[in-house]
């Protein structure tokens, strides 16, 4: 090309840069106009209310009911965490606070305590679950909500408070005196040996400490019982710290390995986590426990390990959540908790299951559909899928809980009547030898009873919308005989269904029994008692065959499904 001709091209291409500004640039521009715009007339707005609406306004909820509703058109872990909320914020990274050590829940009577923790304050003093707490101190705390009275349950370790409470089955309320101290909740619920020689490790939450707890746990498994296989289950682990995550994937992998990277808006914010330590066991045959509950950091230690084809991940396809959270601060010691980025697995999938960027024509955001999933590669070449979630290599179905399982608890039914029950019982057997009896089984049916317990089962509201239905486009003028044999077969009857499940609330009720006397620990054991998931991971990390084929190519592994698991159920507690 000749020079004169290109010379002119090049002037001509800076000259139209330096008279039309990138689109970028325009677009920052318009952009932060329009914020400031919007900010302008958001100010207006509140200050036009508080000077002229008819009634008086109440400034700082108005304006967080504002604020709730703009982040809710986001994600839901986009939100604002006002100064009061912060030390519930931090001990969700820290797994400390200041306190007497109980879970408690709001009820229709008012706040109980549901469960001291071992060694702490609450348990020490005497405090059971049960107890309804009447006042702290001399604030009356019979009408607050459990917020509240978590809020004065906490402060400054060593700091006296004295409880009001009312113990069930009394007629005169018990007064005790505490002293608060700094409130460590352990995030290895318990670990010991399982099977032949199968280590077990449960991990509840990703925290500062999380690291250490399943290090000390793993030596003493490895040095101390001689296991020879390790079993991590992070079932119902809503996550934490991906940094906690990525040192835990360290023990078990070459220093150096990529875990994670995130990518954002923000470029220079994008990272990539690498084992910065020397592994503790690379060899090891490792398997990791996954539920529908297990989220976030959880989903990286287990999905880090499958495409290093380091663990076989076992249980049910996992949470789905692939977006990291940092918190921001605002004025006045108040913080925003904001979605920076989604995290990418070794393989380079990211697994997030909803797209909150898309929405239906009601608001509601979607699951990404699996055919729409992307197929990657684990380091052997094993395909997985992105979006979604962590799929387990062995699936171990989970079965539904029935309508009068979810009810029984929901209603309290089971924690009252092991209330009442370990009011007469002081001691009971080791956990691996407690069960109900069928007198106490028997005894609890009365119970229910007596408390007029009822409730409904969405066959048969459905069958009431079907008949609704009929009616309408005159299908019942005929003949209504197959609804009536529907209903009658469909019809609440309490002793007919507490057989039926008999061995499931007897199941039930033992774990409720059992932590008021061995804690979530104790609890937990004996749920470990009857686990398909458990009894899949020990029968597939003792033969080593099995673990070669589910790792290597798959052209030479085989199909691998497992049914059925036990129920189990959650209900909303806060701490204090």
């Amino acid at each position: 090309m000749n020079k004169k001709i290109h010379f002119k091209i090049i002037i001509t291409l800076l000259s139209f840069f330096v008279l039309f500004p990138s689109t970028h640039s325009f677009a920052q521009e318009d952009n932060r106009f329009e914020i400031s715009k919007n900010l302008d007339v958001y100010n207006a707005i509140i200050k036009e209310l508080e000077m002229f609406y008819v009634d008086s306004v109440d400034v700082e909820k108005n304006v967080r009911t504002g604020i709730d509703a703009m982040l809710k058109g986001l994600d839901p872990y986009t939100e604002y965490i006002p100064e009061q909320q912060m030390d519930d914020f931090k001990f969700l990274t820290t797994g400390e606070y200041g306190g007497i050590g109980a879970y408690i829940r709001k009820r229709d009577e008012g706040v109980v305590i549901t469960e001291p923790f071992e060694g702490m304050p609450a348990e020490l003093a005497g405090l059971k679950a049960g107890d309804l707490i009447l006042a702290i101190d001399d604030i009356n705390v019979e009408k607050e909500n459990d917020s509240r009275v978590s809020e004065l349950l906490k402060g400054v370790p060593n700091t006296k408070l004295v409880l009001k409470i009312q113990r069930p089955g009394e007629t005169k309320p018990r007064t005790f005196e505490l002293v608060r101290k700094q409130i460590l909740v352990d995030q290895v619920t318990w670990y010991g040996v399982r099977g032949d020689g199968a280590g077990y490790i449960h991990l509840k939450g990703f925290t500062d400490k999380s690291t250490q707890e399943v290090k000390n746990a793993f030596l003493d498994l490895k040095n101390n019982h001689q296991i020879k296989s390790i079993i991590l289950d992070l079932r119902s682990n809503g996550g934490g710290l991906l940094e906690s995550a990525v040192q835990i994937v360290n023990m078990f992998v070459p220093k150096g390995t990529e875990v994670v990277s995130t990518k954002g808006k923000l470029s220079q914010w994008d990272r990539t986590y690498r084992t910065s330590s020397e592994p503790i066991d690379t060899i090891m045959p490792l398997a990791v426990l996954i539920n529908g509950e297990s989220a976030s950091a959880a989903e990286i230690v287990a999905g880090a390990l499958q495409d290093m084809d380091r663990a076989v991940i076992i249980g049910q396809r996992s949470f789905g959540k692939g977006l990291v959270q940092v918190p921001r601060e605002l004025p006045y010691n108040n913080t925003l908790k904001v979605t920076i980025s989604k995290y990418y697995i070794p393989s380079g999938r990211c697994i997030q299951q909803i797209d909150y960027s898309h929405r239906s024509a009601d608001g509601k955001a979607t699951a990404i559909p699996d055919s729409l999933t992307t197929v990657f590669y684990t380091q052997n070449g094993r395909p997985v899928r992105d979006g979604g979630g962590i799929r387990p290599d062995f699936e171990v179905e989970k079965k539904d809980m029935p309508t009068l399982l979810y009810y029984i608890m929901f209603d309290n039914i089971t924690f009252d009547f092991a209330t009442g029950w370990a009011q007469k019982h002081k001691t009971i057997p080791a956990v691996e030898e407690f069960e109900i009896s069928d007198e106490d089984f028997e005894a609890f049916k009365a119970y229910a009873k007596e408390k007029n317990f009822t409730y409904d089962k969405q066959s048969e509201k459905m069958l009431a919308n079907l008949e609704e239905v009929a009616a309408f486009e005159g299908y019942l003028q005929s003949d209504s005989t197959i609804f009536n044999e529907l209903r009658t077969k469909l019809q609440p009857d309490l002793d007919r269904d507490f057989e039926r499940f008999k061995e499931e609330i007897k199941g039930i009720l033992s774990a409720e029994i059992i932590k008021r006397y061995y804690y979530q620990k104790g609890e937990l054991i004996y749920t470990l008692k009857e686990d398909a998931a458990l009894e899949k991971a020990i029968e597939v990390l003792s033969d080593p065959e099995i673990i070669r084929q589910t790792l290597s190519n798959p052209e030479s592994a085989e199909e691998k499904t497992v049914k059925i698991t036990p129920v189990s159920g959650r209900k909303r507690t806060n701490i204090g």
